[in-house]
């Protein structure tokens, strides 16, 4: 399992600020900012900036380490360590971007600005037109004239030498955009990596195994609680165990199958791998889906966004008990056909294992829909490798016209993996469906 990035529950900080720093000009301009709309959408931000002031405009440095900041703001465990959980640093990264939004924008006319140095968690304060009265002598004025006349030819050249510039700075953008725009990724790929949509790469989410402690099964409903973790964890665990759960529940972890997968889609989207986000299960929401392409990989226990998509497939996947044995649902078996199809008792045995791959339209917004998932890693493993491969790719594709009437894009395939020893070692295609928009 990988670490992806931690997203920290949001505490109310506590304490009554003092009146001093109520009537501080530099926390005036604190709470100016905080009432501008990106304060007012994210608590998280809302809350870093106020603890980071406070502290800051009170000269309390032994709290503006990403320890205690981590603790105070994200409401993180006693025994948290920043080197596994990037939290802060992530945060921190946005809030100096919002700082620079704002002086851009609404703050632009402020008398003072406010920065958070590289390295540094303290808050930095200056004035943003510093008030000089020089006294010139009669002689720095005509050395200044002098600089002044070099200067406008100097200016005068370098207006001329900025003007080729861009002339050839615009030739090669134009160049490089219509290469771009022209970039064609492999099919089946093409229907969700394109120039002009971004492409979100959705992972499983790891901590969805604890399910296996209390046989609890999860919905999209369930997933989408705020609490639904915390409710997998057994109550009364020995404190060795206790602080494994939180670990788990708290960081954000996927599989080596996943990363398979991100590579081969990031190699075959070759210039507009660009255009693919990566994000896990558990930072995705429903207004997401609105705008852009989507790539889901994982199966409905290990990612349960795919549970959207499930009444336009065929090929379902089933799980005979909460960690019990996996198998694909054929729902409607063609001729030569099998009802179900059963994969590897457990990841790391040797046997059969299977793998579906679905081109869909998207569930709420313009774009298109890809679900990779695999009964266990094995077959999504398998599944990776066999869209690396050209020639396995050009037999999905005569496959997938064989089977449909029309020119739509959309489809799924049931794929079949050997493995050895946890290891896939062959791989063909058992049964494709079309999809109809």
């Amino acid at each position: 399992m990988f670490p992806i990035q931690s997203s920290p529950d949001v505490r109310k900080i506590s304490g009554a600020l003092a009146s001093d720093i109520r009537s501080d000009p530099r926390w005036d301009l604190v709470e100016r900012i905080l009432l501008t709309p990106p304060f007012q959408k994210s608590a998280h931000l809302h809350a870093l900036l106020s603890y980071l002031a406070e502290h800051s405009i009170q000269g309390k440095p032994d709290g503006l380490t990403e320890r205690q900041i981590g603790i105070a703001v994200f409401g993180k465990p006693a025994y948290y360590s920043p080197a596994e959980d990037s939290a802060v640093r992530v945060y921190v990264r946005q809030l100096r971007l919002r700082i620079h939004e704002y002086f851009a924008q609404n703050g632009r006319n402020e008398a003072l600005l406010m920065e958070i140095p590289k390295g540094s968690y303290t808050l930095e304060f200056r004035d943003a037109v510093p008030l000089l009265s020089p006294r010139y002598s009669s002689a720095l004025v005509r050395q200044t004239e002098r600089a002044r006349a070099r200067l406008n030819h100097v200016m005068k050249v370098l207006f001329w030498i900025a003007v080729a510039a861009a002339v050839v700075c615009a030739a090669g953008w134009y160049r490089a955009s219509r290469t771009v725009s022209h970039v064609r990724v492999p099919w089946p790929l093409d229907a969700v990596i394109q120039p002009v949509r971004q492409t979100r790469v959705v992972v499983s989410d790891s901590s969805l195994m604890l399910r296996l402690l209390g046989q609890h099964e999860i919905t999209l409903n369930d997933y989408l609680q705020p609490d639904y973790r915390k409710s997998l964890i057994p109550p009364h665990l020995p404190e060795n165990l206790d602080r494994l759960m939180d670990y788990v529940t708290d960081s954000q972890l996927t599989s080596f199958a996943d990363l398979t997968t991100i590579s081969t889609l990031m190699r075959l989207a070759g210039p507009l791998n660009s255009q693919l986000v990566l994000s896990s299960a558990r930072d995705l929401d429903r207004r997401d889906l609105e705008r852009g392409n989507y790539v889901f990989v994982g199966s409905p226990t290990s990612n349960p966004w795919v549970a959207l998509f499930a009444d336009k497939l065929n090929f379902q996947e089933m799980e005979q008990s909460v960690g019990g044995r996996m198998y694909f649902l054929n729902r409607n078996p063609l001729p030569g056909e099998e009802k179900q199809y059963q994969g590897l008792v457990s990841t790391g045995s040797t046997g059969e294992d299977y793998a579906s791959i679905s081109v869909l339209p998207g569930e709420i917004g313009q774009g298109n829909a890809m679900i990779l998932q695999g009964l266990r890693q094995e077959g999504t493993e398998a599944l990776s490798a066999f869209l690396a491969d050209a020639n396995d790719r050009e037999q999905l594709e005569q496959a997938v016209k064989r089977r449909s009437n029309s020119d739509s894009p959309y489809f799924e395939a049931l794929i079949r993996s050997g493995a050895v020893a946890g290891a896939p070692v062959s791989v063909n295609i058992v049964a494709v469906r079309s999809i109809r928009p």
